[in-house]
């Protein structure tokens, strides 16, 4: 059994039967579920206005829990950036806690590679996820949970998936390819260009950087792309890897092709290192955990793609 500490960093709680479920759904999984006391706050579009967010997460730093995970992402970490208790959450992962989320859960998770070099999780969240109601039995997905608990019981050590088939014709080479060990780091896409020319951006120089975003259409994603091109983030990396990119609609007549697979196509045409796709991360159901900062391999044989790593192997963390 696992002490899970639920906080709201970022939008307030709107689907809150959702919400609800993923709570009863953690508790029936064996676990002490805990909730902050401003999880279910509303201000505005918040979860409870500045101050009370940040007196949220310094809770949830000192919560002696064995994970940390957001009730859901939106917006409004980015406000907070400047006065996150970096040093205390930080403290509290060398201590053995994983902070857990995604979306707007992409500013604090940089932000703090950043300042302090700490390794959280790229992974669920409690309505969107754990909430929802995905397999014949209105239960979440089963792969999503199963790598939950390989993160809880600490037998994670890498996430694998399938390639299309048009990622090894457009790159042969990638057939039987491996990177040097490598950071992993990323989230976001949105959120990860708002952090760019602050210093809550990571400098990580050959990395391998994951990406996904949800409700924008692909010409967004592709002025996201070229604006990290033209920062001169992508091309030092590894590899880029592509999460989904989903909620969005194409306009008939209009886009003629512009798609996804067209973006991807100029991405390729643009970098020299190789662009992987189809990792089960995003906003979709069936999602890997992902250590953000830890150090990696990313190795394809075949079309089988794996990201590998190692416990005991985050940054060093600042006291």
């Amino acid at each position: 059994m696992s002490h899970i500490y639920i906080v709201s960093p970022s939008s307030a709680v709107r689907d809150k039967p959702a919400f609800r479920r993923g709570v009863a759904r953690l508790k029936a999984l064996g676990h002490a579920v805990e909730l902050d006391p401003a999880a279910r706050t509303h201000h505005q579009r918040f979860a409870g206005d500045d101050e009370t967010r940040l007196a949220a997460l310094a809770r949830a730093a000192a919560s002696g829990a064995d994970v940390v995970l957001i009730s859901r992402g939106g917006y409004g970490l980015t406000r907070l950036l400047e006065r996150l208790p970096y040093k205390a959450i930080a403290r509290s992962i060398a201590q053995g806690c994983r902070w857990v989320g995604l979306s707007d859960f992409t500013a604090l998770q940089l932000a703090l590679l950043a300042k302090t070099g700490a390794t959280t999780w790229a992974g669920p969240a409690v309505g969107e996820d754990f909430g929802a109601e995905v397999e014949a039995d209105g239960s979440p997905d089963m792969i999503m949970e199963a790598c939950f608990d390989d993160l809880l019981e600490g037998h994670g050590e890498g996430a694998g998936w399938r390639l299309p088939a048009a990622d090894l014709q457009a790159q042969p080479a990638l057939a039987d390819w491996m990177t040097p060990e490598a950071t992993l780091w990323g989230g976001n896409l949105s959120v990860l260009c708002s952090l760019v020319g602050t210093p809550y951006l990571p400098a990580v120089q050959g990395g391998i950087l994951f990406v996904e975003d949800v409700g924008e259409h692909p010409y967004r994603v592709e002025r996201m792309f070229t604006q990290l091109l033209h920062a001169g983030v992508l091309g030092q990396q590894k590899a880029i890897v592509l999460g989904a990119f989903s909620g969005y609609k194409l306009v008939p007549g209009y886009d003629r092709g512009f798609g996804m697979p067209a973006v991807v196509s100029w991405l390729r045409s643009q970098l020299k290192v190789p662009v992987l796709t189809g990792l089960p991360f995003g906003h979709v159901p069936t999602k890997v955990l992902l250590p953000v900062g830890q150090t990696v391999r990313l190795v394809v044989q075949g079309r089988d793609a794996m990201l590998l790593w190692a416990h005991g192997h985050d940054h060093d963390q600042e006291d």
